[in-house]
């Protein structure tokens, strides 16, 4: 399973299988379409479902073998890790509660690891796999996908660079309304689970989305949460967790900031947004329009940085595919952060050096437990009233 590069040698596919992600699964396949985008990763095995027939035809319809489809994801860990061209990543898309165990079935076969976000629905589990991750050696990274924009990576590297100053205050929000009306009291497959504590974990709207604002404010800024003040309330009537988030942040450096979740706000879809501010100049960027970023220098009118544009920075022209004015979106980051993905975890197997600073702008396993932990203290926070609670994970 090989593939030409841009400068005619050729690489090996990086072997992976899936769990979860079968027929009538969202995000599974979106995985598979941004894994497929750069023809580095050969998608050769799976366990797509806990039904044993459902599992067979979703591997049938997206072409994997019989003999390499599996009804349990444990005899798949074990059947990989024997087999001479065996995978060598595994991809997790299921429901939060089976994120832990399922990563700890592959690292103990040592697998790769390549999770959905959260990393688990405990802070304990979070700890183990960290551990277990170190422990075995492994390459475990967590599909906190927006970190694969262009201008986000510039974003983060404009901070970096001190263009902003001292960062003052940070802020983060993920609006939807999808969840306004009580579907998930009506069959709704996607909506169903994720309001379900045995299999969200402690909290919907922070679990689901929370987690992508927190984790790309911390990205862009360079902060770490250090303490939270947390308001979490369920907008709509009977639903068994939260649906709603305001969170105050104290970031180390002194900074301050809010993290929003939302998923009851009419006429919001999937309304993403960070701002950054510095005591010299301040950054926005909006999920809506991915290819611009709101720069503003106190004192100068403000200007708009495109990606692809003038002043593009050295990580954002690496991973823009298009010349400016040609539209990338959600599927060309996301492979954006599969591609640099497989580039870590070959190298790491084949014994080659990791390039830090490649492996620095995709999040890991401690990225993911971060996260985890900053949900817990969201939780903590709120039962107690909106005490500060400490958030910062290690």
């Amino acid at each position: 399973m090989v593939y030409a590069t841009s400068d005619g040698s050729t690489r090996q596919r990086l072997r992976v299988g899936m769990v979860g992600g079968g027929r009538n699964a969202f995000i599974g396949a979106v995985h598979r379409l941004a894994m497929r985008l750069d023809d580095q990763i050969a998608l050769v095995a799976g366990a797509l479902s806990s039904d044993p027939e459902n599992a067979a035809a979703s591997a049938a319809e997206i072409g994997i073998a019989p003999e390499r489809s599996y009804a349990d994801y444990r005899a798949m860990a074990q059947a990989e890790a024997s087999r001479p061209d065996g995978i060598e990543a595994v991809v997790i898309v299921t429901p939060n509660h089976l994120h832990a165990p399922i990563a700890t079935a592959f690292l103990e076969a040592g697998i790769d690891v390549i999770c959905d976000k959260p990393l688990s629905t405990t802070l304990a589990d979070a700890e183990v796999l960290v551990a277990l991750a170190r422990a075995k050696k492994r390459r475990f990274v967590v599909t906190l996908n927006n970190t694969g924009y262009a201008m986000v990576r510039q974003a983060r590297e404009m901070v970096a660079a001190g263009e902003l100053g001292r960062i003052v205050s940070v802020h983060g929000a993920y609006i939807q309304d999808w969840l306004t009306k009580p579907i998930d009291t009506e069959g709704q497959k996607q909506a169903e689970w994720r309001t379900d504590p045995a299999r969200a974990g402690q909290s919907a709207v922070l679990a689901d989305i929370g987690v992508h604002a927190f984790n790309l404010a911390s990205y862009i800024s360079g902060c770490e949460a250090e303490a939270v003040s947390a308001d979490l309330f369920t907008a709509v009537p009977g639903r068994r967790l939260d649906d709603n988030a305001h969170v105050l942040v104290r970031w180390t450096g002194e900074a301050r900031g809010t993290i929003l979740a939302s998923q009851t706000s009419p006429g919001h879809y999937n309304d993403l947004s960070v701002r950054i501010y510095g005591d010299r100049a301040g950054l926005e960027w909006s999920g809506a329009r991915p290819e611009e970023l709101r720069f503003s220098i106190y004192g100068e009118e403000t200007r708009t940085l495109v990606r692809g544009g003038h002043g593009s920075t050295e990580e954002s022209r690496r991973v823009s595919r298009m010349p400016a004015a040609h539209p990338e979106g959600y599927i060309e980051a996301f492979a954006n952060f599969y591609r640099d993905a497989a580039d870590i975890i070959r190298a790491h197997r084949s014994g080659g050096a990791v390039d830090p600073a490649r492996a620095a702008q995709v999040p890991d396993v401690v990225d993911g437990a971060r996260g985890v932990k900053f949900v817990a203290a969201a939780v903590e926070s709120n039962a107690a009233g909106g005490t500060w609670t400490a958030a910062r994970f290690g």
